[in-house]
């Protein structure tokens, strides 16, 4: 039998705290917390033992009768940061999906490092299950398999970590308009060779980066369709 992932443990069972006695100088909190400072400031390569001892004024030592190594440490980050998941309510599923989306993302763009942290493999813990949990719940009961609904949320998770990625890589905040003064130029010098994009670029532009809208507002607009066909049938 294999045994579970040392992480597992430190996300559902963490221990106790001590109602007697001194209080301990260090948590899984205070210890998540230190790596999540240095991640927000240097990004995750940075992170280390070493460094969360150091900031948090103890040994190397003393963190790792905590946690027994970076890939725990990790874990916690990324539970701590996560946060929760919009709370259950009646609104439409259409609404319930477009505010979580936005939260994703702004979970994501604030600490661009989780882009790197959950690319791999790891020990999922109960906040980042329970964001799962808000997709699926929202689609019950509108005809979709539970695949779908599953699917769904990796399509809404996927859009979302597309336009942080993009803020990470851009200077100013603003990949759309990044891209639009880089590419301009070339279009009005050669808009005979590209007329499609020459003609496109006539229209006014929006004042604001839309990319993350008008892709979310085109995955829902898919799911509302197949949720149609499914409760007509």
């Amino acid at each position: 039998m294999t045994e579970p992932h040392p992480a597992l443990r430190l996300l559902w069972e963490p221990p106790a705290r001590p109602t007697r006695g001194p209080k301990p100088g260090l948590t899984l909190e205070s210890i998540a917390r230190a790596g999540i400072e240095i991640a927000d400031a240097e990004g995750l390569s940075a992170v280390s033992m070493q460094r969360i001892a150091g900031l948090l004024g103890h040994t190397k030592m003393a963190l790792y009768r905590y946690v027994p190594g970076k890939a725990e440490l990790v874990a916690l980050m990324i539970e701590h940061t996560a946060g929760d998941p919009p709370p259950p309510n009646d609104a439409p599923w259409r609404e319930r999906l477009t505010d979580w989306t936005h939260r994703m993302a702004a979970v994501l763009t604030a600490h661009p490092w989780l882009l790197d942290a959950l690319a791999a493999p790891r020990p999922t813990g109960p906040r980042e299950l329970a964001w799962l949990e808000s997709v699926v719940a929202a689609l019950d009961g509108h005809g979709l398999t539970g695949a779908e609904r599953m699917d769904a949320a990796v399509l809404l998770i996927g859009h979302a970590r597309t336009i942080a990625a993009q803020h990470r890589q851009s200077a100013t905040g603003s990949p759309e308009a990044e891209l639009l003064h880089a590419l301009v130029p070339l279009i009005h010098t050669h808009a005979t060779r590209y007329p499609a994009l020459a003609a496109a670029l006539t229209d006014p532009p929006t004042g604001h980066d839309n990319a993350f809208d008008f892709g979310l507002a085109r995955i829902l607009d898919g799911l509302a369709a197949l949720i149609t066909q499914r409760t007509r049938t």
